[in-house]
C-alpha cells in the first residue's frame, strides 16, 4: 500500500468550485472519450447516507489500455477497465477505482475541500493521522504537466478570466492570491501482487498526480464557461454531456450538440480497441474463429486401398471388422 496526501490550491472559493467541480469532470470526460476509449457513465443519482446526509452517487467505467506503458500493455487485455464509484457528499467526497482483471488492485481517494492555502495539517480526523504518508503540494500554475496535456489556453500563468479578473497566475501566487481553496485528496493506492507491487504503486501514483494537476487546471481556466451556472443548470448539462459520452465510447454518432460544435464531427472513424458495455454474450470479434479459416490437413481425407487382384494368393478381401481389430492390420 502506497499512502500520499495531495494539496491543489486553486484561486477560487470552495462554493465556487462545486459548480466547477461537476462541469468540468464532464466535459472533461468528453474530451478524453475517443475511439472506444474514455469514460462510460454507467449511474449517476441522489444518493443518501446515514452519517453523511444527501449527496450524488456516480458510477462509471474507465477505458484506458492505449494510455498504459508497453510493459503493462503487455498484460493487460485490450477490454480492461477501471470502475469508478463516486460518492460526493460536497465538500466531502470518496472515490474508489477497482480493475476489470485485477482484484487485488485498488484506489481509494478521500476528499475534502477548505477555503485556505493548503495549511490544515489535520484535515483528515481518521486513524490516517497516525499513517505513514507523503504530503505533495500540487501547483497548478508553475508544476511541470505532461507535453500531450499542454493547452496554452488552459494554461493559469496565461489565462486571465474575463468575468472574474482572476489569473496570470505568478510565482508566488498561493500567499498572495484572494479568494484561495483547497483540495486535500488523501490518496491510497494497493497492487497486493509479488514483484509488481511497488512498481505499480508509484506508477499509479504519478498517473493519479497527472490527473489532478490537468483536471484542476481546467476547472479554473474553464471559469468563464461555468461560473453563472445555477445546480440545476450544471446537473442539466451533466446529464447531456453523459449521454454525449456513451454515444461516443460506443462509436455512435451523437445528436447532441456542445458548444456550437456538432458531436459527430468528433466521432472516431476507426475502429475500437476497447468495447464499451457488451449488449450480448456473443465472443468479441477478435475472439472469433474466421469461418473461413483453411483445414489444416495432416492426413488424407479418404484412405484408398488397391484392389487385390484374383490371383495374388496373399490376397484377402477386405473385410468388415473394425479398423482397431487384428485383422484390420493384415492388410498390405
Amino acid at each position: 500500500m502506497l499512502l500520499k496526501e495531495y494539496r491543489i490550491c486553486m484561486p477560487l472559493t470552495v462554493e465556487e468550485y462545486r459548480i466547477g467541480q461537476l462541469y468540468m469532470i464532464s466535459k472533461h470526460s468528453h474530451e478524453q472519450s475517443d475511439r472506444g476509449e474514455g469514460v462510460e457513465v454507467v449511474q449517476n443519482e441522489p444518493y443518501e447516507d446515514p452519517a453523511h446526509g444527501s449527496g450524488q452517487f456516480t458510477e462509471k467505467r474507465v477505458y484506458l489500455n492505449s494510455k498504459l506503458p508497453s510493459w503493462a500493455r503487455a498484460v493487460v487485455p485490450k477490454i480492461f477497465y477501471v470502475t469508478e464509484k463516486a460518492w460526493n457528499y460536497y465538500p466531502y467526497t470518496i472515490t474508489e477505482y477497482t480493475c476489470s482483471f485485477l482484484p487485488k488492485f485498488s484506489i481509494h481517494i478521500e476528499t475534502k475541500y477548505e477555503d485556505n492555502k493548503g495549511s490544515n495539517d489535520n484535515i483528515f480526523d481518521m486513524e490516517a493521522k497516525d499513517l505513514e504518508r507523503e504530503v505533495c503540494f500540487v501547483d497548478i500554475a508553475y508544476d511541470e504537466i505532461p507535453e500531450r496535456y499542454y493547452k496554452e489556453s488552459e494554461d493559469p500563468r496565461l489565462f486571465r478570466s474575463e468575468k472574474t479578473s482572476r489569473g496570470m497566475l505568478q510565482e508566488g501566487w498561493r500567499d498572495t492570491q484572494d479568494p484561495i481553496m483547497c483540495s486535500y485528496k488523501l490518496v491510497t493506492v494497493k497492487f497486493e501482487v509479488w514483484g509488481l507491487q511497488t512498481r505499480v504503486e508509484q506508477f499509479v501514483h504519478k498517473v493519479v498526480r497527472d490527473v489532478l494537476l490537468l483536471g484542476h487546471r481546467q476547472a479554473f481556466t474553464w471559469v468563464d464557461e461555468w461560473i453563472d451556472m445555477t445546480m440545476d443548470e450544471v446537473r442539466e448539462f451533466e446529464r447531456t454531456i453523459q449521454e454525449a459520452t456513451n454515444q461516443k465510447i460506443g462509436i455512435i454518432p451523437p445528436s447532441i450538440s456542445i458548444g456550437g460544435t456538432p458531436l459527430s464531427s468528433l466521432a472516431p472513424t476507426g475502429p475500437s480497441s476497447a468495447p464499451s458495455t457488451p449488449l450480448c454474450t456473443d465472443a468479441p470479434e477478435f475472439l472469433t474463429v474466421p469461418k473461413d479459416r483453411p483445414r489444416k490437413k495432416s492426413a488424407p481425407e479418404t484412405l484408398t486401398l488397391p484392389q487385390p487382384t484374383p490371383t495374388d494368393p496373399a490376397s484377402v478381401p477386405v473385410s468388415n471388422h473394425s479398423p482397431w481389430s487384428p485383422e484390420a492390420n493384415q492388410v498390405e
